[in-house]
């Protein structure tokens, strides 16, 4: 998976766990909807502004959204993102 698919289960997952619609998760963060979307498929990664009004307006903290994200330093010269997802299979 890549970090884009990683986030976009996290926020897919929380926002149903939340029982909300795309559009009322739009409302409650003033994101437009269409940016929800774009975030759910993968397409999008969100600022560090989205992704903070996002957790808002889930109630969760940001780091419930970065779930499965870590950087692991490499020892030569640079690190790296490692993606796992350690919340198991996230629902559709």
């Amino acid at each position: 998976m890549t970090l884009a698919e990683i986030f976009a289960a996290n926020l897919r997952h929380q926002r149903k766990l939340a029982g909300l619609s795309q559009e009322e998760l739009a409302e409650r963060s003033s994101i437009h909807r269409s940016q929800i979307s774009l975030l759910e498929k993968g397409n999008r990664l969100p600022r560090l502004e989205s992704l903070v009004k996002l957790a808002g307006g889930l109630g969760v903290g940001v780091d419930v959204l970065l779930d499965g994200i870590t950087w692991e330093p490499v020892k030569i010269i640079s690190g790296g993102l490692r993606l796992r997802p350690s919340s198991g299979d996230w629902p559709e």
